[in-house]
């Protein structure tokens, strides 16, 4: 095994969902939100053209035999990043596949698209910014660490999008990705490297990276970044996420911005998958608050309204209040996920943005993926041949590990990190950097940071000289 396999990528799944296939099959045209009007499996297009799988080759390995505390108890004061997790804890997926499925509700963007009024759209890119963290919700395995080099195309005529990622860089490790509406309508695009830290009982995922939206129609560009993540029980009990932290999504054309609360779930466990926010104007003028739960549904209302139902409900709950026992004891045990109340009240006067769909019923067994997800790998008849060899769909060790064969995964991971070490080597004793195919490093144009960019050219399909990772 590799020491050098980063463990970064077991709480970052960016990355999206707990909404079923239904919703994300939507339709591009029609950008609705009613998800009841959706195919409810998923395994079949909106426009009924093409059939996706809807289970994995073979259910989901066992972890109940290893522990994560037998790794990590042997590296305390290494960096975390350095850490070499068993191929048991990964799901059959590369991060760079896992980032794709924040398209994975890409009718919100166009909703966004579709609304003359500028605060609407942002409520829909609002909406979308939840959504993209929405998959994370039970997915504790960890997606296999892209090699240098390696890619990942997705394109969905059904959703109206097409997708190009890429590994830029190793050490930090860096994913880059670019994705665009089939018919112009948007630009989405963005660079994700995790910062780790390890806290005895929870790993944290610190966001690193801009997330930019582009809505050329409206002339408008939205930037944000990705709310923290913490994966709960490393050591002992069932393993849960939590996400938490501010995020802001900011109208580069307009001055408008909404502020998201991700709150963490509290001693009580009462703000677990809480989302709490505002849209404001250039005059820094509340124009309506956003409530909800990234692992449910999300709304919008006035902000008048929403001060008066909190004024309300605080006084109920005065009355009902009991003093609270003080419990401070320190413990070794678990951290036992809070009891998790799965509807959101909903206020009168709200308007929905977003409303997850139920995970298949063998999702559990699946590595908890959503139907979205169980397509991301699947190597269509045909596609051997049209894609790049780099392509995470053409991984051995991925390949091997959907279908159930874990020893032939793990040699194959092994294998490959021997490679990518003795091809590091040899660029060292030559003197050569690492070229990238599809990105460049650059300066974000709105927010004046740096950047990884698109470069253009992966869909004109002209795959010469790709490097040979596998």
């Amino acid at each position: 095994m590799n020491n050098e396999d980063e463990f970064y990528d077991a709480v970052t799944g960016l990355d999206s969902d707990e909404s079923c296939e239904g919703t994300s099959e939507a339709s591009f045209k029609d950008a609705v939100v009613d998800a009841g009007a959706e195919k409810n499996n998923g395994t079949v297009q909106a426009n009924g053209i093409k059939k996706r799988r809807s289970n994995l080759p073979a259910p989901m390995f066992s972890r109940n035999n290893f522990s994560i505390w037998n790794i990590l108890k042997k590296c305390i004061g290494l960096e975390l990043s350095k850490i070499t997790m068993p191929i048991a804890f990964n799901e059959p997926l590369s991060f760079l596949q896992r980032i794709s499925e924040y398209m994975e509700h890409t009718y919100l963007i166009y909703k966004a698209c579709a609304e003359s009024d500028s605060i609407e759209r942002m409520q829909a890119v609002a909406a979308f910014a939840v959504s993209a963290v929405a998959s994370q919700w039970d997915r504790t395995g960890k997606p296999f660490n892209p090699l240098l080099g390696e890619t990942y195309e997705l394109a969905r005529e059904d959703q109206g999008f097409r997708l190009i990622s890429e590994q830029v860089s190793h050490h930090p490790p860096i994913s880059a990705f670019h994705a665009e509406g089939l018919a112009g309508d948007f630009l989405f695009h963005g660079s994700i490297y995790p910062k780790l830290k390890f806290w005895g009982k929870s790993v944290e995922a610190e966001p690193k990276g801009t997330i930019t939206l582009e809505l050329p129609k409206h002339n408008e560009a939205y930037t944000w970044s990705n709310p923290f993540c913490c994966v709960h029980n490393v050591i002992v009990g069932k393993l849960w996420i939590e996400q938490y932290g501010t995020v802001e999504i900011l109208n580069h054309s307009t001055g408008e911005k909404c502020v998201l609360n991700f709150k963490p779930c509290g001693m009580f466990g009462k703000e677990l998958h809480r989302v709490e926010g505002y849209i404001q104007d250039k005059s820094k003028k509340k124009r309506c608050v956003i409530y909800g739960k990234w692992t449910e549904c999300i709304w919008s209302v006035d902000p008048q309204v929403y001060e008066s139902h909190r004024r309300n409900d605080k006084k109920a709950e005065a009355k009902k209040q009991k003093p609270e026992e003080a419990d401070d004891a320190e413990n070794d045990d678990a951290d036992d996920m809070p009891e998790v109340q799965e509807t959101v009240a909903v206020i009168p006067g709200s308007t929905l943005l977003w409303r997850v769909c139920p995970r298949p019923s063998h999702s559990a067994e699946m590595y908890n993926f959503t139907n979205f997800a169980i397509t991301l790998n699947e190597l269509e008849p045909g596609m051997e041949g049209i894609l790049p060899q780099t392509d995470c769909r053409l991984r051995p060790d991925i390949r091997a590990m959907e279908i159930g064969d874990m020893d032939e995964a793990s040699r194959e991971k092994e294998r490959l990190e021997e490679k990518q070490r003795a091809a590091r080597k040899d660029r060292a004793k030559e003197n050569e950097e690492w070229s990238t195919r599809w990105f460049e490093l650059g300066t974000n144009p709105y927010t004046g940071s740096q950047d990884w960019l698109y470069t253009g050219g992966y869909f004109d399909r002209k795959f010469t000289d790709c490097p040979d990772i596998y």
